[in-house]
């Protein structure tokens, strides 16, 4: 059995190879250069794109991209929150006009929409493994005076369709000193989104699952959902708002005060914030308030912040803060969690 999952495993990595599609998009750039390649997707103001002559993935500047051509299929998604699905191609323009793209939306349809009102291309995949984007990270920090070392991990899975997506994150951090109980934090969060037919408008449902041994949570979950809306969207920032309901069941480390189990209803407010520079530095911040409907005065918040400056091709460094913030804890357990971590990442997917 072994042997013959080596074979299939050997099989499927040479295939993956065939199964990438030909270099056949051309893009010509402000200053007159012409590359023809393969069209991997744009992000953040960045056009990321496979050559023949260059290994791996490149990023080129899509702020001096003039003209492209491409026959492929592509998800397109515009500041006004509109997707569209089709091929794409540049048509002439007089002097002093700003460049539009033309989308060519199966089976005749034509969309023509100026090329600053973009800020998203997407690649579509033929099979679903090759729809994926994320990253995986670690780090470790150590410190001589008092022993005191910190180990964390984190991991960050997308899968995007045309008007929806789903995500998922896990964080782990782990944190030991001289004389101390090791403290370990977990969080578990999943996000799933729809685009409304109101611009810029989306309904999302959410899941997290929270362990923290600084709070003594033995297991927060946290479910629920809302409406939100994009108030900027562009391919240099997006900044969104979303309100809804959610319930939340915190068991406490029973070890502690046996059996002690909490469930609230809570109000949703949230908000996300993302600022991107040329495949070169992005910062994340997102923070959720839960005032409680059935607790008088209790409210949650937490808060994830991520700061990501890139190194080399894929891989980027990162520096994250965390929160999690409760005024009413029961007695005995602390009503706060907060830390900082910093580590290496590696990205993957259509980028």
């Amino acid at each position: 059995m072994k042997s013959r999952a080596m074979v299939i495993s050997l099989a499927l990595a040479f295939a993956l190879p065939l199964l990438a599609r030909q270099k056949s998009d051309v893009i010509i750039m402000r200053n007159g250069d012409r590359i023809t390649c393969e069209i991997k997707g744009l992000s953040s103001g960045t056009l990321y794109i496979n050559a023949d002559y260059i290994l791996g993935a490149s990023s080129v500047d899509w702020s001096k991209v003039d003209h492209l051509e491409s026959g492929q299929l592509f998800i397109v998604k515009t500041q006004d929150g509109v997707v569209y699905s089709g091929t794409l191609s540049t048509p002439e323009s007089p002097g002093g006009r700003p460049i539009s793209i033309q989308i060519f939306e199966p089976p005749d349809t034509k969309v023509e929409i100026e090329k600053s009102q973009i800020i998203k291309i997407e690649e579509t995949a033929s099979t679903i493994w090759q729809r994926f984007n994320g990253d995986i990270g670690l780090g470790f920090t150590y410190t001589k005076g008092n022993q005191a070392a910190q180990y964390n991990f984190n991991s960050y899975v997308e899968y995007p369709r045309e008007r929806w997506s789903a995500s998922t994150a896990y964080t782990s951090t782990l944190t030991s000193s001289n004389g101390t109980s090791p403290a370990t934090r977990n969080e578990v969060d999943a996000n799933l989104q729809r685009l409304l037919r109101w611009n810029n408008w989306y309904y999302t449902g959410l899941a997290d699952f929270l362990q923290s041994s600084e709070q003594g949570i033995q297991l927060q979950s946290t479910i629920g959902g809302g409406i939100g809306r994009y108030l900027v969207n562009t391919d240099r920032s997006t900044f969104s708002l979303v309100g809804g309901l959610v319930w939340q069941r915190t068991n406490y480390q029973q070890t502690i005060v046996p059996s002690l189990t909490q469930n609230s209803g809570s109000a949703l407010i949230g908000s996300e914030l993302k600022l991107f520079r040329f495949d070169k530095t992005n910062l994340t911040l997102s923070a959720i308030l839960l005032p409680s409907i059935t607790q008088s005065d209790r409210v949650h918040f937490n808060l994830n912040t991520t700061y990501y400056v890139k190194l080399w091709r894929n891989l980027t460094w990162n520096i994250s803060f965390y929160g999690n913030w409760d005024n009413q804890p029961p007695p005995t357990f602390s009503g706060s969690d907060y830390g900082s971590s910093s580590g290496l990442s590696w990205k993957f997917g259509n980028r």
